[in-house]
């Protein structure tokens, strides 16, 4: 009798074992499919933003009908850079985009190929984790990526700061330049607060602008009279939604940046989409909006 509930104890122990083993499995997986995102290089797009296009490429079109019959019409998109030696590469950071409502079969009316008519909304902004490969699905290539979120990579960014401030203090009371070290501290503690206060300039009236305007009702005044078709400037502020607060500073600069380089593109502005995507500070990020967008004013602006 005892050796028999021995037995049916470690029966319920391997058991119980399985189970764990199998839910852990099953855990890794979803989580492997949540970070293991196709790839498809293409242009660099900045959430908000909405891409159009017929796609006839054999391999774009196979993935296109995989995710949308797999109920997941996402993927990811990922843009070029080009470096001051005047190569191009491939960009580490890009975006998901969402494959919006059901593909139009469409026809190329040079060689009578047919296509798909899709419409890409970009989303949620991604890093690449590790190395490129091709999927076993296709010919498409993917990548483990981790995906990036604006108010955790500032939060993060204040700890940081606050912690290196911490260190700092308690290093400087033993330090004969404790002066130096307490202003550096100071300064990098002072960064979010400072891209806060930098992203307000974007909507706070200027004086130096034209009617007293802000920086971006300027540029939007500005854009509506060098719009490529009428209407434009409008379905891209309907797109883009109400600019977010100067207290997400990252937030708003990306929406700056899809405002200035819209799609498609009006040849008003410097390119400044990657060098957001790839800038390591909210303060970068709202630097390179304010430079990008001052610097298109002022083009628009000249005779």
């Amino acid at each position: 009798s005892d050796a028999n509930n021995d037995e049916e104890e470690d029966n319920g122990e391997d058991s119980d074992y399985s189970f764990m083993a199998s839910l852990r499995q099953r855990m890794n997986q979803a989580t492997e499919r949540d970070t293991l995102l196709p790839l498809i290089v293409l242009d660099t797009m900045l959430p908000r933003q909405v891409l159009k296009l017929q796609v006839y490429n054999p391999t774009f079109l196979d993935l296109i009908r995989l995710r949308v019959a797999d109920e997941t019409p996402t993927f990811g998109l990922l843009g070029m850079a080009r470096l001051a030696t005047g190569e191009h590469v491939h960009l580490k950071y890009g975006v998901e985009v969402h494959i919006e409502g059901k593909p139009e079969v469409c026809v190329n009316a040079k060689d009578g190929k047919s296509g798909l008519k899709i419409e890409l909304v970009a989303k949620r902004r991604f890093r690449i984790e590790g190395d490129v490969s091709q999927s076993p699905m296709g010919g498409w290539t993917e990548a483990t990526v981790e995906f990036l979120d604006s108010s955790k990579q500032e939060a993060d960014e204040e700890n940081e700061n606050l912690s290196s401030s911490s260190s700092s203090s308690k290093s400087s009371l033993s330090s004969s330049d404790s002066g130096t070290t307490a202003t550096a501290t100071s300064t990098d503690r002072l960064s979010l607060a400072r891209a806060m206060s930098r992203a307000r300039i974007l909507t706070n009236p200027n004086a130096n602008v034209k009617n007293n305007a802000s920086l971006v009702d300027r540029w939007i005044e500005l854009a509506k009279e060098n719009e490529r078709e009428p209407g434009q400037i409008d379905t891209l502020l309907e797109q883009l939604g109400k600019i977010p607060s100067a207290d997400t500073p990252s937030e708003r600069a990306f929406w700056v940046g899809a405002l200035i380089n819209p799609i498609p593109a009006m040849g008003v502005a410097t390119e400044i989409r990657p060098a957001l995507l790839t800038a390591r500070t909210a303060e970068e990020r709202v630097q390179i909006a304010l430079n990008g967008i001052l610097s298109s004013i002022q083009n628009m602006s000249e005779p």
